[in-house]
């Protein structure tokens, strides 16, 4: 049978496009259907622009700690409007960037939301393509509670675009990006208030480093709330929200965030047409080579909520247009590993980390050698800012291998990054004992703890 494509991608995001670059460039003749922008979540209303957010957070501490070092810095003042339009046209650029990208790969963009109408066919804006394959790559979209006052709520959708600052906020949530935007909103001058219903927030990292965090965040202003939770959220005469919790008390702010996860944007895609199968939040079941229940119909990234990072969505992308249409003979198949994914959470102080956390590794290997150092940064010996860092390396004591390396401190992501390569190489205690430290940095602290802070068995 004749198709118009042998691949329609539905989602440019970041699985989509690099799915859709690679097929093309392997002779794949390919198009892609987006309705909101290219580049998805990542570069619109994610990584990119809270990344550029937590670079304009940084700097009244700077301006603070400047003093220590000579610099009289004197008035300072913060003008929201720049910064939210100096990002936009960064993202707008960016966008551009990846239309380019996919015109120069030979990928035709279809501008509409792409709905499956059977196993080789995607209707986009009442127009029908036919392809040998489809791919959806249509990313998640955030998830905010059905409670009284809900109209009220923002979401990371809306905070980028936010016509004025807010002088007061709370942040619900208790992941990465809620970390984040209370660090955000902390450091821009906002009084910022953290809701969490759990006993502590960022479940699933290292115990020690979240205690870590929770330290260093309060230090610095953010007011954390565990154990609570938003029960109504009520408009003001002077616009303000009254935010009532669940222990019946209240909080008056200028707005209010929610970061209470995401889920697989698969409503209404017309999967029901085919017979691809869903799990109970959307994502899409799909086996270890991306391939659906539906043999035409595949998919990757934040639609089959595997592991919600960018960089891993580019690497299912990758694999899965390198596997269907590379003709390298003897190509071998393209497998995502999930083991060791290192990432960082830019709250402040950073957190970057790779491998198992104490708990898990308790429940994995027989024996663990944990080492731990908590020190002052050689910045903050002048900063006059109360600010500690931290470092804990997991050690199996039968191989000697790493499996775990943890930091919260400045630059964590950019340091975790490197040891994250020797890590996945099977580096030892013995490899890092025997590396010669860059002097002075934080980083060399990973290459000169000798002695275990204690073994787990």
């Amino acid at each position: 049978m004749s198709y118009d494509y042998d691949l329609f991608v539905v989602g440019a995001g970041s699985g989509g496009v690099r799915a859709s670059r690679i097929a093309a460039g392997l002779g794949a003749k390919v198009a892609v259907a987006e309705d909101l922008y290219l580049g998805g979540t990542c570069v619109n209303v994610g990584c990119v622009p809270k990344k550029l957010f937590v670079y304009g957070s940084h700097f009244a501490e700077e301006f603070e700690a400047a003093a220590g070092f000579g610099w009289s810095v004197g008035e300072t003042s913060f003008d929201w409007p720049i910064l939210r339009d100096n990002k936009t046209k960064e993202i707008e650029r960016l966008n551009g960037i990846y239309n380019n990208m996919l015109d120069n790969a030979g990928v035709e963009i279809v501008h509409g939301r792409g709905t499956v109408v059977d196993a080789h066919t995607v209707d986009v804006n009442g127009k029908q393509y036919t392809a040998e394959r489809i791919l959806v790559a249509v990313g998640g979209w955030p998830v905010v509670p059905d409670i009284p006052g809900k109209e009220h709520i923002i979401s990371s959708n809306e905070v980028f675009y936010l016509d004025e600052f807010p002088k007061r906020v709370i942040v619900v949530g208790g992941g990465y990006i809620a970390v984040e935007f209370a660090g955000i909103f902390q450091g821009l001058g906002s009084e910022t208030h953290l809701l969490y219903r759990g006993e502590m927030f960022l479940r699933g990292f290292d115990m020690d480093i979240r205690e870590f965090v929770a330290n260093e965040m309060t230090k610095k202003g953010v007011d954390l709330k565990f154990n609570s939770n938003a029960t109504a959220i009520e408009k003001q005469a002077d616009g303000s929200l009254l935010v009532t919790l669940t222990d019946s008390s209240t909080i008056e702010v200028d707005a209010i965030m929610y970061a209470t996860g995401r889920k697989p944007k698969t409503e209404n895609l017309g999967l029901e047409n085919t017979q691809v199968e869903l799990k109970p939040n959307g994502a899409i079941v799909v086996d270890d080579n991306f391939q659906t229940a539906e043999p035409s119909i595949y998919a990757v990234g934040d639609a089959i909520d595997r592991v919600q990072l960018t960089p891993v969505a580019l690497a299912e992308g990758m694999a899965l247009a390198r596997n269907l249409y590379s003709k390298v003979e003897g190509h071998k198949t393209q497998v995502v590993d999930y083991d060791f994914i290192p990432t960082a959470v830019f709250s402040q102080p950073n957190i970057g980390t790779v491998g198992y956390s104490e708990e898990q590794a308790k429940e994995k290997f027989e024996s663990v050698a944990v080492f731990k150092s908590n020190f002052k940064h050689m910045k903050h010996t002048l900063s006059g800012l109360d600010e500690r860092t931290f470092m804990k390396l997991l050690v199996d004591q039968k191989t000697d291998k790493i499996i775990g390396c943890h930091m919260v401190g400045s630059d964590a992501g950019e340091i975790v990054q490197g040891l994250a390569i020797a890590i996945r190489a099977g580096a030892t205690k013995a490899d890092f004992d025997t590396t010669i430290g860059i002097h002075p940095t934080a980083a060399e602290e990973f290459v000169t703890m000798r002695e275990p802070a204690y073994i787990i068995e």
